[in-house]
């Protein structure tokens, strides 16, 4: 259950009514006050701000139940995460003051032309002098926010700003948000292109598929510098990364395990890719239509892709079939398609990723008494798959080694390092993955990413830490 914290503004009088009889009413109406703030004291009177917290369809259910007291009059009510997004969560900031004309003539003009022309003369030296060296772009056409769905660019943007800020704060990478006002795939490339030279790196962001794998692979075929889309790489590398930790748990083999991934979008397409490099040998792809069979014809192009592979079964069926017996279920489809029966088909030591927000695949109180090792993509149970483990250390490795591209290789390295956050000795049935908040996981990931760089021939620079 999402929760949500308001801020009201009371004017009590009192000689009819206390706190505590404010108290009692917030506590029946589903909050719980968590600070108390005194505006103006008063003998006759007082007026207090008092921060609550609850559920997000209990606020107007809160605010209706203290109108209604007497001698209760509400001043004001602010939402603290509207607050928060007064005017944007991000600003960008001069690294030097502009104080004098000496200042000036050394950042802008005249002294900045020689800058121009020495980069002019030789391409590279914008990643030295220029915020290209440290410099994300964070672009979506705002057709496949999470949660939300196809809610444009201008109501996207909270949350490429969100995203921006994690960048920043988690391993010093600038990023920005660009919000395309299109969902024309050409002019989504093109776009990009167009802005590329000042970033040193593309994440792309909630764009619907199947438009995001034409989109991520065409420009990176196009483009000289990283492009990633982290709704599909970013969950896929998540997933590996608790994985590898999960099949410890149980003393399994990423070679022998049957593992069923629901949901062949953009996520369960990187997903499956990511399965078959880690070493999986023995997957079975299911979507709407049921399970994605080898050697049948498939419209959708990754579909079909996933039909060709050998490690692919030929078996046809429903998502009930294809649990049978299973290893592994990795969901990133829908809320509520397996049931408690269903899963308990799966073979001993289950393994069960389901990833659907806010309700995912099963209920995890009906699938924790069964299943050996349990994640979701929500915080309140252990185990989150989430994204914010990996962009911050992939992009920080890739700008600091100046990487042409995203292959495989770096993402598997990535996927690796995110694992061995997480020590033997920690290592556990609740604990198959770091915190987002764990200080190891940037740096283990920008190391493994820049290593992997460095090996495969797409760095064109190497960091001092790595000679």
């Amino acid at each position: 259950m999402a929760f949500n914290s308001i801020i009201v503004r009371l004017e009590l009088n009192h000689s009819l009514i206390s706190f505590g009889d404010v108290a009692a009413a917030v506590s029946r109406a589903g909050g719980d006050i968590i600070s108390i703030d005194v505006i103006r004291a008063g003998t006759d009177n007082s007026v207090r701000d008092i921060t609550i917290q609850g559920a997000e369809d209990a606020e107007s259910i809160i605010v209706t139940a203290l109108k209604e007291l007497p001698g209760i009059n509400v001043v004001n009510v602010s939402d603290r995460t509207f607050l928060t997004h007064l005017g944007g969560k991000i600003s960008i900031q001069p690294k030097m003051p502009i104080r004098n004309r000496d200042d000036l003539s050394r950042v802008y003009t005249p002294g900045v032309a020689r800058v121009s022309m020495a980069i002019h003369e030789s391409v590279d030296k914008a990643y030295s002098l220029t915020i290209k060296r440290n410099t994300v772009a964070v672009v979506t056409d705002g057709t496949a926010v999470l949660g939300l769905g196809d809610i444009g660019p201008h109501a996207a943007a909270p949350v490429m700003e969100g995203k921006a800020m994690l960048f920043k704060q988690l391993a010093d990478v600038d990023a920005f948000p660009i919000c395309l006002d299109t969902k024309d795939t050409e002019e989504i490339i093109r776009t990009i292109k167009l802005i590329s030279p000042i970033f040193g790196g593309i994440n792309l962001e909630d764009i619907s598929s199947p438009r995001c794998f034409e989109i991520e692979t065409r420009l990176a075929e196009e483009l000289d510098i990283p492009v990633f889309h982290d709704d599909q790489h970013g969950t896929a590398i998540v997933v590996i990364a608790g994985l590898l930790n999960a099949l410890k748990v149980t003393g399994k083999q990423m070679s022998n395990v049957r593992v069923v991934v629901n949901g062949i979008g953009a996520a369960g397409v990187s997903i499956c890719k990511m399965l078959l490099a880690a070493g999986v040998r023995n997957l079975v792809p299911v979507d709407r239509e049921g399970i994605i069979v080898r050697g049948q014809s498939y419209s959708h192009p990754m579909w079909q892709w996933l039909a060709e592979q050998p490690q692919v079964g030929n078996h046809p069926g429903s998502l009930q079939d294809a649990v049978v017996g299973a290893d592994v279920f990795v969901g990133v489809s829908r809320g509520n398609v397996l049931s408690a029966d269903d899963v308990k088909t799966m073979a001993p030591d289950r393994i069960v990723f389901a990833m659907a927000n806010p309700h995912p695949e099963i209920d995890p109180e009906a699938a924790l008494p069964i299943v050996r090792v349990f994640a979701t993509g929500r915080s309140d149970y252990p185990n989150q798959i989430n994204n914010v483990l990996v962009f911050p250390g992939l992009f920080r490795g890739m700008l600091d080694c100046r990487a042409r591209t995203v292959n495989e290789p770096i993402k598997l390295a990535a996927a690796r390092a995110i694992a061995a956050v997480v020590t033997s000795s920690e290592l556990n049935e609740q604990y198959i993955i770091p915190s987002i908040f764990n200080e190891k996981v940037v740096e283990n990931v920008r190391r493994a990413v820049i290593e992997a760089a460095i090996l495969t021939g797409v760095s064109r620079r190497t960091p001092p830490d790595f000679r």
